[in-house]
């Protein structure tokens, strides 16, 4: 197993070895190219390929130099070989022709030029490369179905950020193919999902796609015993709603500040200083990079925490690490000097990690301490519990008055037009006038998108306040340090899709037919076959070793995002499930209301916009 990765294989499902089939495609793709090798990369592939591969195993592969796509060129080098890895997207084609006009110029010494396409190549993107002329420079165009990147033993991403907005304002399902494409592998790795449950129109697209994909195996797929149970796909328009609040956990927190990347954040360095670096000119100018997973342990235990119970372990943990260090003045023979000495390199290591999350902790406090950060939440909190979701809120008119950021302010008009079943007309207008007067006129187009989308409407059917009361989502007196429901990552509010999630653990989704009536999009149930002898196989597995079999496991699956709190929130209803259910999240993408509002957000008003192919809904209608 390579080093730095044992937290892939500390779950039910060994996700390192969906890792080391990436890892041995990568390579393979590479070794087609003979001699030394430029790898030129479209900057948004570099976090997930990390995860990947490292560069010391590329190095082996001959790799010898390393470039960012961008329309400056490349370096002088002299290498044999230049391998673009990009997405299939016209703006990075039209990149790689000028690199490549610019290195024929150049002439000198004679390089092969080759293009490796994440996950799919697209045929609009090989007549971009012909409409420049550079098309026949290259020698070999390859595809690499890097698709679902394992982040921890129990979560999975595709990193797609743009899946939500194709979706549900471009009418592009891509990216579902892309998803169907990738339980595909999955499946080939861990055997076939026996069950299939899902909510959504995009949901329903995602199974038909996988199912049409297994028949035109036609039973060639590789006869692998079944090791997750239970397949349950969500779609992000079933609850637009959880991810637009201000997530509470430490995780969702530090996300939503600092935004984590691949399981990597950057934070300003001057909070990580050491004693003899504080000196005003050793200040570090580089942000400081620190990567979050499971394989550093204070961190597995801090990140599902609401943040008001962050403080109190980390105290903890300093005193425990504090007493063990002092066991050295105790130890009185050699044996227990040894003892000491041999434990010392963990003690190090835990008190570095000690340090690391108490300045990140620190970094957070500050922002949760602020008035702003506080009256957005109390307004939030306000909406989501019916309180003058009617009217035009005051709070907001204010953010509006002081230009505050846009999206912030998107993200609450939002909120109350969810929570309020849609917004008056009268309210809705007063919002769309005040928008385009502080903040520009194609801010016009922004909110027709977020129409568009769902996310604000004109008020229609009240159903928010039967789905609220039928699956309990706000919980009264939430202990926050020692939960008893999944209301504690947004303090009292019960994320509706985890709820979802809850119901179909148990006792099973037809117990609230009608709440699943209520939310858009189908319901699907579908069974996949299991050849008899794979069926007979698992279930002597189960009679060996009972216990472990009792246990189920199930692959939820959030289509157009997953937040931080969400994570949390369901590894917290595994825990409390008696440990009868597993559950692996995977997703397009791991996001947070910011992000959302400012994928949405038009920064400028496109030329020839009675030409788009998009057809946009008359400012006030109905979505």
């Amino acid at each position: 197993m390579a080093s730095g990765v044992s937290h892939l294989s500390s779950g039910k499902i060994n996700l390192n070895l969906l890792r080391d089939f990436y890892r041995r495609e990568l390579l393979e793709s590479l070794d087609k190219c003979l001699g030394t090798k430029a790898l030129v990369w479209d900057d948004a592939l570099t976090g997930p390929f990390g995860l990947i591969a490292e560069y010391s195993l590329l190095k082996e592969h001959e790799v010898e130099k390393m470039f960012p796509l961008s329309a400056n060129g490349l370096p002088q080098s002299n290498v044999q070989n230049i391998i673009f890895v990009t997405r299939p997207r016209l703006n990075l084609m039209e990149q790689i022709a000028q690199t490549l006009l610019q290195e024929e110029h150049k002439g000198g010494f004679r390089k092969e030029y080759h293009i490796i396409f994440v996950p799919r190549k697209s045929l609009l993107c090989e007549r971009k490369l012909k409409e420049m002329g550079v098309y026949g420079t290259l020698n070999n165009i390859e595809e690499f179905n890097l698709s679902m990147i394992p982040f921890d033993s129990d979560l999975l991403s595709m990193e797609m950020d743009s899946a939500f907005r194709e979706c549900y304002l471009e009418n592009d399902y891509t990216t579902m193919y892309y998803t169907a494409q990738a339980l595909m592998t999955l499946q080939a790795l861990y055997g076939v999902i026996p069950n299939i449950t899902g909510k959504g129109d995009c949901a329903k697209q995602v199974v038909d796609m996988m199912l049409r994909m297994r028949r035109e195996l036609g039973g060639r797929e590789p006869q692998i015993t079944p090791q997750i149970d239970n397949l349950l796909i969500i779609d992000r328009n079933v609850d637009l709603l959880t991810p637009l609040l201000s997530q509470l956990t430490y995780d969702g927190l530090i996300d939503e500040i600092f935004g984590i990347n691949n399981t990597s954040v950057k934070l300003p360095p001057e909070k990580f200083m050491t004693g003899n670096q504080s000196q005003e000119d050793s200040i570090p100018t580089e942000k400081k990079k620190i990567i979050l997973n499971s394989s550093d342990e204070l961190y597995a235990e801090l990140r599902d925490k609401n943040f008001n119970a962050v403080g109190s372990i980390v105290s903890k943990r300093a005193k425990t690490i504090t007493q063990e260090f002092d066991e050295r003045h105790s130890a009185k023979t050699v044996s227990e000097m040894k003892q000491f000495v041999s434990k010392l390199p963990h003690l190090q290591q835990v008190r570095q990690s000690l340090s690391t999350h108490t300045s990140i902790a620190e970094l957070v406090k500050e922002h949760t301490d602020t008035e702003e950060f506080m009256d957005s939440l109390r307004c939030q909190q306000d909406f989501i519990n019916g309180v003058e979701t009617d009217k035009v809120c005051v709070y907001i008119e204010d953010c509006i008055g002081r230009t505050e950021p846009l999206d912030k302010v998107l993200r609450l008009i939002c909120v109350q037009s969810y929570c309020n079943n849609g917004l008056k007309p009268k309210v809705l207008d007063y919002y769309k006038r005040e928008i385009l007067q502080t903040y520009g006129y194609e801010h016009l187009l922004t909110l027709l998108n977020l129409e568009k989308a769902g996310f604000i409407r004109l008020h229609g059917q009240r159903t928010y306040p039967t789905i609220r009361k039928s699956l309990r989502l706000i919980i009264e007196d939430i202990n926050e340090q020692n939960p008893n429901d999944i209301s504690y990552v947004y303090s009292g509010y019960a994320p509706l899709s985890i709820r979802l999630i809850q119901y179909y653990a148990r006792p099973g989704w037809r117990s609230i037919t009608e709440v699943l009536n209520l939310l858009p999009g189908p319901t699907i149930e579908e069974i996949q076959q299991i050849p008899v002898a794979l069926r007979k196989r698992r279930a002597s597995i189960g009679s060996i070793n009972s216990s472990t079999m009792d246990q189920k496991v199930t692959l939820v699956l959030f289509l157009g995002g997953v937040t931080y709190a969400e994570i949390a929130a369901l590894r917290f209803l595994a825990q409390q499930d008696d440990g009868t259910n597993e559950f692996i999240v995977a997703a397009t993408k791991i996001t947070h209301g910011r992000g959302i509002m400012r994928s949405f957000i038009q920064y400028s008003m496109p030329a020839g916009i009675a030409g788009s192919h998009v057809e946009y809904p008359a400012v006030g209608s109905h979505s």
